[in-house]
């Protein structure tokens, strides 16, 4: 998968069985992707990224086979249904499962968090693991399928590595094979540093992706840097993203990607 200006529209998949917050039956679940999936398709976006944020709290690195299976045919059906390159994320940090549904499905992407240096985040500490990913993604030939890895991730303490540059990190995760560094704010819904943006920009040759806290009012300022664009609250309903995909809120946005393409 090629980025060039590249928007994705996030699908927060709801509580997956065996959640604390699941109320509802793996059918439905799919159908209300789908729909959502639907709307950033005739909404003009040109990915799409199914992520299972409703199932917190996270566990750290694993979750059990129901929700492998679960995101599995919700990725499925997505891919079915749309006609767009599709990506996931499997929290927190679950990113060998994320590349085995990736495999399966056939999706174009998965987006990564810790994959260099450790950080701690809620859901206590998280060593990196480049390493064993990519080994993993060799042995089951899944070369194919793209490996965007967060770096200083939202949502975490990095004072471990707080003498570490988000430059030198990035530098570190493309030492280290990844497909494209994502940047993001402190946490779901707040815009990364501009001046991260930069540095990471000036320090690396990997495609670089915004993570966080996009809307129509603040995308021209990152434009001329990013690659891509991960937008997920700002699509949904009031801007929550606990929410349902607001259409009206995507073609908003889109109208404006549009002005900066022309523009380009």
């Amino acid at each position: 998968m090629q980025l060039n200006k590249t928007i994705i529209g996030m699908v927060h998949v709801a509580a997956l069985p065996g959640t604390p917050k699941n109320s509802v039956a793996i059918n439905v679940i799919i159908n209300d992707a789908v729909e959502d999936a639907r709307k950033l398709a005739k909404g003009g976006v040109a990915a799409i990224m199914i992520e299972n944020m409703h199932d917190r709290p996270y566990l750290n690195r694993t979750v059990g086979p129901e929700i492998v299976a679960s995101m599995t045919v919700v990725a499925q059906k997505i891919k079915q249904e749309v006609g767009l390159p599709l990506g996931i994320q499997i929290l927190a940090g679950a990113n060998k499962q994320a590349l085995a549904v990736a495999m399966a499905a056939g999706l174009d992407f998965i987006r990564a968090e810790g994959f260099v240096f450790g950080h701690l985040a809620d859901e206590g500490m998280m060593n990196s693991d480049a390493g064993e990913l990519l080994r993993y993604r060799k042995k089951i030939g899944a070369g194919n399928i793209k490996i965007w890895t967060d770096i200083k991730k939202k949502h975490s303490s990095h004072a471990v590595s707080a003498d570490v540059s988000v430059a030198e990190m990035a530098r570190a995760a493309e030492f280290f094979l990844s497909d494209g560094v994502i940047v993001t704010g402190n946490a779901t819904g707040m815009q990364a540093s501009l001046d991260d943006v930069v540095e990471v920009k000036e320090s690396t040759k990997l495609p670089l992706i915004i993570g966080s806290g996009l809307d129509s009012k603040n995308i021209e300022d990152y434009w001329p840097y990013a690659d891509a664009f991960i937008v997920g609250s700002s699509f949904k309903c009031n801007g929550q993203w606990q929410n349902t995909i607001d259409s009206a809120r995507v073609k908003t946005f889109m109208q404006k990607v549009n002005l900066l393409r022309a523009k380009s």
